[in-house]
Parts: C-alpha cells; structure tokens; sequence
C-alpha cells in the first residue's frame, strides 16, 4: 500500500504518498511494535492473529466517552485523491476510511490488552470459508448492516463492490489491479464492469437467500481473508449511482460517519451515520461527533499548535512532526507522542530500461540519507534507518543480505568512481519533486546536492504538491513522466507478507513497480511461491528479494519507516494502528 504524503524523500519523496500498508502491531508496551516516541526505531510485529469468532459490537474503550470533535492534522500529506473505496490504497485514505466510514469482508482491530492488531470479521459473519486448496472463498454477509439511509446491504451489493475491483482501466491505481486482476478467475478474460460493459465475470457469484459472496480464484490465494480488509471488497450500490469519478466524491457511508464535505487537498468532515449499526460491527466505535482532517497541513504551524497547550491544540492530533521539534515534543507530550511501526520501506526507483546496475549502484551512494531524512522533517534513528532489502524489519523471512557487503551510506567519491568505472561520467538524472511545501523543497535541495556532489547531473521538473507524483509515474501517457529517469516509492505492507511486497514493486507491468522493472524469470519465481506450502513462503520471499538486489538491483532502498503521532491532552486512548501505520481512529474519543 503506497504511503500517502508530499513526495519529498525519494525522487524526490522524504514525505511521499505512502501505498501499501498493512502488517505490524500497535502495541505500547515492550514487545510491541508501537509505543513510546522516546524509544528508537521499533521493528512491526511479524504476523497479525485472526479471530474469526469476533462479533459486534465492539468492547468498549475503558474511560471513553462521547461527543466532541476531532481534528486530525496531516502535515505535508494531500490525502487521498477521491473517496471511491474500489480506489483507495493509501495509506491515509484507507487508514480513515476504512476506519471511519467505509466496511468490507473483513478488518482489523486493536486489542485494547496487547496493543496488537487482529483480523476480525466486518461485513463478513466470519474471515471466510476457503476450499481445500485456497482456489474458492466464501463469505456470508450479515443481515444487520446497513446503509446510511438505512437499507440493508445486499450480498449482491457486495458481489458488485468487488467486481468493480477487477476494472483496471476504471480504477488504474486501486488496489484491485494487485490483487483482483492477478489472482481472480477470468480476469485475464474479463476487464471488469465498465470496461466489458455487458458481460459477467466467471469467478464471483453471489446468493442472495443464502446471503453468500463466492469468488473462484485462477491460482491458490490463502490470504484471502487479509484481502478482504481492503474497501475494495466491500459493497458498491447498484446501477450508476456508483459510476466512476461520480461516486468518488461522495460515496454511501456504510460505517460510523458519513461524509459532510469534502475538498480533495484540503478538508475532509465527516459526522455520524445515524443508521450504522454497532451491534454489527466488531471493531469500530462512534465516539466522536465529527471528525475533520486537514489535508497539506504546514508542518512549522501544525507543530506550533500540537505545543501549544491551547483549546483547539487539545482536541486535535497530528499525524507527524518534525524533527527539529522532536525533543520538545518528547519531554512535554509523554504518553501522548506514539511512536507507531509498519513494515513499510521507502525506495528510490531508477528506469531500468535507462540505467545500468552500475549506474543504480551509484545513485544508491549519491543518496545523502540523513540530510534529506533531517530536511523533510524526519527523525533519524526514530522514524528513519538505513533499509538494505526490500522486505522491511518484522516481516517474516526477511533476509539480512547487503547487497555492496555492509550497509550503503551516502559517499559521493565512491559514486563517481562508479560512473567512472562505467564510463557514465555526468550521466543525467530526470526526476519529478513536489513544490509549496518547505520540507519538501528542502528535501529536494539535499537530494539535488548529493547528486551534483556525487558527479551526476540533474534535471528536476516542479510540480504542485496537490497533485500526488504517483499520479505523474503511474501514467505512461504523462509529458513529464516520459521524461524521467528517476522516480520511487514509499510502500507498506498489505499483509505481514512477502507477496504483498515484491510482487507489487516489481512484477512486470504492476501499477506501482515505477523502476518499470521486467524480467519473466522472476515473475515466475512470484507464481511459483504461491504454490509452495504456507510455512515454506516466508523463507522463499526473503530469498527472492536476495536474488533480486544481488542479480539485478532495480530499486535502491532507502529507509524503514516508522511514523511519529502528536495527540493533544483531551483525545482519548492515543494509540496507534499497527496494521496501517497511522493513528487508531477507531478507539479515539474526545474526554468531557
């Protein structure tokens, strides 16, 4: 899942939209994976435990209580682009959504003991029923959940919601073209219900008496059930009420809250769904009555306000600070700074059809990772360290390979004696940065240096920061994205796996594999870890990502990522969800 924030850190992006992004804990205790924004750089749990047995409504949170607003600050981060759930796979958008306003087969939530996250059923009675090989899933929708003006939500909604997943054309960034579009039956045939107007897909049926969703799958796919917590595959109304960009402006609430408004870049307001159902719901709560988030927050300002003690300070929370403000907000916020921890790993992604392993190799040294990590706001040590792998620290299997022998640190002589040894002397960079935010044009300045320094030469194409540069690189028909040689990506994981990882950075034509990286031996290697036994997978994957770096090094990793959260004192059980990496939006309240 791509991590949704100004693109600053990678080409450029220290703050980047981060996709991609399920798959740690959220604990604040020692063996967590969330906790105090005093402690240094915590590895994400390796799994998340399943209850299929969990039914609403959710337990309550000790000491909430109810009513208040909440706003949510998101520095440098436009948010998500639209609201329709087939589309979202950010990590803002989701982390809110799927939160707050939009329920599919299944979710996660937060055991309030542990800390940790768990999948639980949602719209599902239960995490799905697999056949013995994992090529057939099904899933019984319960009868109590509803829209927000009140109709119950139909298993053929549900089966409509999820076929929408499949058009890739519709829906070129959503999560369905990962997962939908590679591991469905007759996707390869059927392009979805907007783009094959009039036909019907062969691997997802439904059964509205028995109120059942079945999907076929064209290869096994046993984590179905984590699929499942995307809003991709949760209902869609029927007909052309939820015809694409339309809905997305203002799609039906199935959870707590509704829209009120919403200014993409700028302001989401959400207030409560009157007619959702909590006994219908195992994880979410409906504490608040509004929520706003401001989007493209000014980091300076946004600090300011979290340390100001004052009233609006003390219903509000932030979704990152800086670091120069770091240790002020560690010696008076407490308990109330969060460190939270995903398995998210941020990458440069240089061309591969335009760049050499040579020439990759020296970018990975003209990257002065401190400094750009210090200019874009970051903390190093706490929410940045050096990544050397593809797979990000907790993730099962992860292998700890260095692709040069120890670890890759910024040192521009080495650089261009690589561009000498290659004879690529001032090989030309193209590359795309994000203008109007501080951090982020100051990240850009130390990225540009490194690169000068280091014997490159660079040329650097300004672009909005309302405007997401995934939009720029995913688009092959883009004028500036042609142009580039340079882009990256900043990504956690959909699930505590390797699939969720590498198959999505790098198989060939995968929306977000921007290093345009294609090689079929490796694409079958992918397939071929999926029919392994489960227990053997982990151990395949972080060999892969091995072979990959060593053979090829298309991707230059550039930092494990943990995120940093500012609750002000009146927000209510200040916790993180480790399964997102953002703020647990689920469990806040405001205290009366």
């Amino acid at each position: 899942m791509r991590r949704t924030k100004a693109a600053a850190a990678l080409a450029t992006s220290a703050a980047l939209v981060t996709l991609a992004a399920c798959g740690g804990g959220g604990g604040n205790d020692d063996e967590g994976s969330g906790g105090s924004g005093s402690e240094g750089f915590q590895d994400a749990s390796e799994t998340i435990a399943k209850d299929a047995e969990r039914q609403g409504p959710a337990p309550e949170v000790e000491g909430a209580s109810a009513g208040g607003t909440i706003t949510v600050y998101l520095p440098d981060d436009p948010g998500p682009e639209d609201l329709d759930p087939t589309n979202g796979w950010s990590v803002t958008g989701n982390s809110i959504q799927q939160a707050l306003t939009h329920r599919s087969l299944t979710q996660y939530a937060r055991d309030n003991e542990s800390g940790e996250m768990i999948l639980v059923p949602d719209l599902a009675t239960d995490l799905g029923q697999p056949n013995e090989d994992f090529t057939e899933w099904t899933f019984t929708i319960r009868e109590d959940a509803t829209w927000e003006d009140g109709k119950p939500i139909t298993a053929e909604e549900v089966a409509w919601g999820i076929e929408r997943s499949l058009d890739s054309e519709a829906f070129p960034s959503g999560p369905g073209t990962e997962y939908s579009v590679h591991y469905f039956l007759d996707a390869e045939d059927y392009k979805g219900p907007y783009t094959d107007k009039g036909k019907e897909p062969k691997g997802i049926t439904f059964d509205e008496d028995a109120r059942t969703v079945t999907i076929k799958m064209s290869m096994p796919f046993p984590d179905m059930d984590y699929w499942g917590a995307f809003m991709a595959m949760g209902p869609a109304p029927l007909g052309k009420v939820s015809d694409p960009p339309e809905y997305g402006r203002s799609p039906l609430s199935t959870g707590p809250y509704k829209v009120e408004s919403f200014r993409p870049s700028e302001e989401l307001v959400l207030v409560k769904n009157d007619a959702w159902v909590a006994d219908s719901d195992p994880a979410r709560h409906q504490y608040a009555d509004k929520w706003i988030f401001k989007f493209a927050a000014d980091p300076t300002q946004t600090d300011e306000l979290m340390l100001s003690g004052n009233t609006e300070s003390q219903t509000a929370l932030s979704a990152s600070i800086t670091a120069e403000n770091y240790a002020k907000f560690n010696s008076e916020l407490g308990e109330r700074l969060v460190q939270q921890s995903a398995q998210c790993t941020s990458f440069w992604a240089p061309d591969y059809t335009k760049t050499t392993p040579e020439i990759r190799k020296a970018l990975a040294y003209a990257y002065p990772y401190e400094s750009v990590w210090q200019a874009s706001g970051e903390v190093p040590g706490v929410t940045r360290v050096p990544a050397n792998s593809i797979m990000p620290p907790g993730m099962a299997g992860k292998s700890d390979y260095q692709v040069d022998g120890e670890q890759i640190t910024y040192q521009p002589e080495k650089a261009k004696e690589l561009l000498a040894e290659a004879g690529e002397e001032g090989f030309e960079i193209h590359m795309a940065y994000n203008t109007g935010s501080p951090t982020v044009e100051a990240a850009q300045k130390q990225i540009e240096k490194g690169l000068t320094d280091s014997g490159f030469k660079v040329t650097s194409y300004p672009v909005p920061i309302e405007t997401s540069l995934y939009t720029i690189w995913t688009d092959p028909d883009n004028k500036i994205n042609k142009k580039l040689n340079l882009r990256g990506v900043n990504w956690c994981s959909d699930w505590p796996s390797g699939s969720t990882m590498i198959p999505a950075l790098l198989r060939t034509d995968a929306t977000y594999n921007t290093a345009q990286f294609s090689e079929p031996a490796i694409d079958e290697k992918m397939d071929e870890i999926g029919t392994m036994e489960l227990e053997e997978q982990p151990d395949a994957w972080g060999a892969l990502d091995e072979e990959i770096a060593t053979e090829y090094y298309p991707i230059i990793p550039t930092a494990f990522r943990n995120d940093l959260f500012a609750f002000g004192e009146k927000i209510g059980n200040p916790t993180g969800d480790g399964a997102l990496g953002a703020p647990n939006y689920k469990d806040l309240y405001v205290a009366q």
